[in-house]
Formats: structure tokens, C-alpha cells, sequence
């Protein structure tokens, strides 16, 4: 086997940062309920998940060899394919966490590594067959699947727990929903650490510091589990924000519904091997809670944009990473280029985040970005609200002249 290169070392280093990035890109997806709801304070649900995270990923490693065995051909791909392809899935996950959307890091990469892929040896590169079975076809299931389970869980939670007590059966749902927001973190470990496992393996078989068909090597697991810790002790707030607050407002038991069925729809698609999104598990999820609950709503405004940018990340990370590889082509100097690129824009995205920050101190505090407004009626009820019974309004005053005598300097007030 030949030794570490150059531009695998850059390649490694570039999957860790994409590892850290899924991490606080995707806490909402374990950790938002919870926080919305109040049964855990910020920081605690943060360091609890990346303390969980750690440990999912050393559960299994059937995702990894789906991404580095199963995606695109090895015998195509040189290490600054994996490069490109990495550029392209960090900046959509940058992207999106900047104006809050939760958006799939798992599609972003795939997207990522077939449009570097397609670029450098072409579409026969991509085995198309996977790419629908294990990729495209649970992309569109999960969040249905949890979303509907959500949805008939949480109707059957509150039918259940109609003649409890109200505050005991508060009580019991939030110890719930801490549960379930561990399992939520686990299975996350379990599935999207895993990817980046992939993408090494995938780029040490390329450099050929590996063979073919090869396992993750365990500094590998050790690497990727603590960058996806780092990151998710971070805590993605802006996403969290929305997903906690701008698709619906959850009470515990709609948040207990929710996670538990998308912890189990993630475990059972780690255990077949599936590369699942998350993010789009949880966001079904919520969305089937919202919409469980009697009154309950779903705020379609920004579930639509969620859905623009889901459709949007395949083919953006893909454009981004076939543009990368193309440069990348010319020699040393194209990737110098991309990484400087990579580097200026990450810069320039984190400094534009600085002008809002939202951070554990005000991520409830405030509606989300794309929170549908209150109608013109309630607004316009709001404003002509007459004042309490036994007061008069200072802006109901007035002074006129006496009419006796128009020179009289004496006022009356009414």
C-alpha cells in the first residue's frame, strides 16, 4: 500500500470538517422538540447529543459500506474527486444553515460525490441502482412514514392520557421525550457519522492506502464520531429554531410521538443499510405530530421552503462538486484554488451568520425565520382593542375652547 499523500491527508481533514458541519447542521433533528417544549435547558440537550452521537457510531458501519462500496464505481475515483465532492456538501450545508432550513447533510454529500464523480468519469461511474433503491426511494418514504406514524401515535398519546392528570401526565411525557431525544441521537450516530466513515474509506481505497472493498479502519470510526460530537455540542440554534418553533407548535406529548417515530424509522433503515435522512425523518415527524394534535396546525409557509430546498440539494451539491472537480483537473494550483475557495466562503458565510446570532440564550425567544405572520383580521383586532373597563385612554383626550368665550384661555377635557 502506498503511503499518505498530500492530497489525502487534505481529503481526510476536508470529510472531518464535512463531519463537523452535519453535526451542528443536524441537532435540530434529535434535540429541537425538546428544547421548544422545555424539558431540557439548550446546553444540556446539546452536550447530551453529542455525548450519544459519539456512541452511534461505533454501533454499525452498513451505512459506510454502502457509501464507499455501493454509490459510484472505486475504480473511477482518484482522491480529488472526494475533495470536490466534499466542497460541494459543505457549502449546502453551510448554505442552508445560514437562513435556517434543515435540509438533508446526508444528500448533500451524495449529491456531492455523484456530481464529482459524473465529472471526472462520467454517469456509467454512478451505480444508478443504488442510487434509487438505497438513496432517492427513502428520501421520499422517511419522512412519510414518520410523519404518518407521528401522526397516529400522537392521536392515540392524547386518547390515552385523556383522564390523567394534567401535570403528572406533563411530567411523565417530558421524561419521555428525553428518552426518545436520546434514541433520536443515537440513531443519528448510527446513520449520518457513518457517511463521512464512507467517504474516507472511499477516498484511502482511491489513494490506495487501502484495498478495495475494505472496512473503515477503526481510527477512522474514532475520527468521525468525535467530529460529529464536536459539531452537535455546537448546537445548529438557527435550525433548531425553526424546527422547535416554525413548523408547529408542539406540547411534550406531540414531541415524545414525534421523536420516538423518527428514532425508529432512522434504526431500522441503519440496520438495512439505508442512507437515510434525518433530517427528513424528524421534519416528517413533526409535521405528523402538528398535525395529530386536535387544533394542531402545520405553518405550510415554511414546511414549503423546507421541501424547495430538500428537492434542491441533490442537484446543488452536485453542480458545486462537478464545477470543484473541473478545476481541481488542471493540477495542483485547480485544487489549491477550490480549497482556497472553500475556506474564503466559509469565512464569509460564518461572518454574515454574526449580523443575527442566535445561540442557546434566545433560540426560544423568538418566532422562526419564515414563520407565517398573523393575518391582516387579527392584526387589525389587535390594534381597535378598547381599553380596560374603569379607564380612560390618554389618546382619547382632547382640548377645546370654552364656547362661552372664545378668548378664554380656560380647556375642557373630555
Amino acid at each position: 500500500m502506498e503511503s499518505f499523500s498530500l492530497i489525502l491527508a487534505i481529503v481526510v481533514v476536508t470529510a472531518l470538517a464535512f463531519d463537523f458541519t452535519n453535526g451542528f447542521h443536524d441537532t435540530a433533528n434529535a434535540m429541537a422538540t425538546t428544547i421548544s417544549t422545555g424539558a431540557l435547558r439548550p446546553k444540556v440537550a446539546v452536550a447530551m447529543s453529542a455525548v450519544l452521537n459519539l456512541v452511534g457510531a461505533f454501533l454499525s458501519v452498513e451505512v459506510a459500506n454502502t457509501i464507499s462500496k455501493g454509490l459510484v464505481d472505486e475504480a473511477g475515483i482518484r482522491p480529488e474527486v472526494i475533495f470536490a465532492a466534499l466542497v460541494g456538501a459543505i457549502l449546502w450545508n453551510l448554505l442552508t444553515w445560514l437562513v435556517g432550513l434543515p435540509s438533508s447533510s446526508s444528500h448533500a454529500l451524495m449529491g456531492g460525490l455523484i456530481g464529482a464523480t459524473v465529472a471526472s468519469a462520467g454517469f456509467g461511474a454512478v451505480h444508478g441502482d443504488v442510487l434509487v433503491t438505497k438513496v432517492l426511494i427513502p428520501a421520499i418514504a422517511a419522512p412519510l412514514v414518520a410523519g404518518l406514524a407521528a401522526m397516529f401515535a400522537t392521536r392515540l398519546t392524547y386518547r390515552l392520557g385523556r383522564k390523567a392528570d394534567g401535570k403528572a401526565s406533563e411530567k411523565g411525557y417530558r421524561a419521555g421525550q428525553i428518552a426518545s431525544a436520546g434514541l433520536v441521537s443515537l440513531a443519528h450516530g448510527t446513520n449520518d457519522a457513518q457517511k463521512t466513515m464512507g467517504i474516507i474509506t472511499l477516498a484511502l481505497v482511491a489513494g490506495g492506502v487501502l484495498a478495495p472493498d475494505s472496512d473503515p479502519p477503526l481510527w477512522v470510526i474514532v475520527s468521525a464520531g468525535v467530529a460529529i460530537a464536536l459539531g452537535t455540542y455546537l448546537g445548529g440554534w438557527r435550525i433548531i429554531r425553526t424546527m422547535g418553533k416554525g413548523l408547529t407548535d408542539l406540547q411534550p406529548q406531540q414531541g415524545f410521538a414525534a421523536q420516538t417515530s423518527a428514532a425508529t424509522v432512522i434504526l431500522a433503515s441503519s440496520h438495512l443499510g439505508f442512507s437515510l435522512s434525518t433530517t427528513h425523518s424528524v421534519s416528517g415527524a413533526v409535521m405528523g405530530a402538528g398535525l395529530g394534535r386536535k387544533g394542531g396546525v402545520v405553518r405550510w409557509s415554511t414546511a414549503t421552503r423546507m421541501f424547495v430546498a430538500w428537492g434542491l440539494t441533490l442537484p446543488a451539491a452536485a453542480f458545486v462538486a462537478a464545477v470543484a472537480e473541473w478545476i481541481c483537473g488542471f493540477g495542483s494550483w485547480g485544487t489549491a484554488v477550490v480549497a482556497v475557495f472553500l475556506v474564503a466562503s466559509s469565512f464569509a458565510i460564518w461572518k454574515i451568520s454574526r449580523r443575527e446570532i442566535v445561540d442557546h440564550t434566545n433560540v426560544n425567544d423568538h418566532e422562526a425565520p419564515g414563520e407565517e405572520p398573523s393575518g391582516v383580521v387579527t392584526q387589525a383586532m389587535a390594534a381597535v382593542t378598547p381599553p380596560p373597563a374603569g379607564t380612560v385612554s390618554e389618546e382619547l383626550s382632547a382640548t377645546i375652547p370654552a364656547p362661552n368665550d372664545p378668548a378664554s384661555p380656560a380647556k375642557t377635557t373630555v
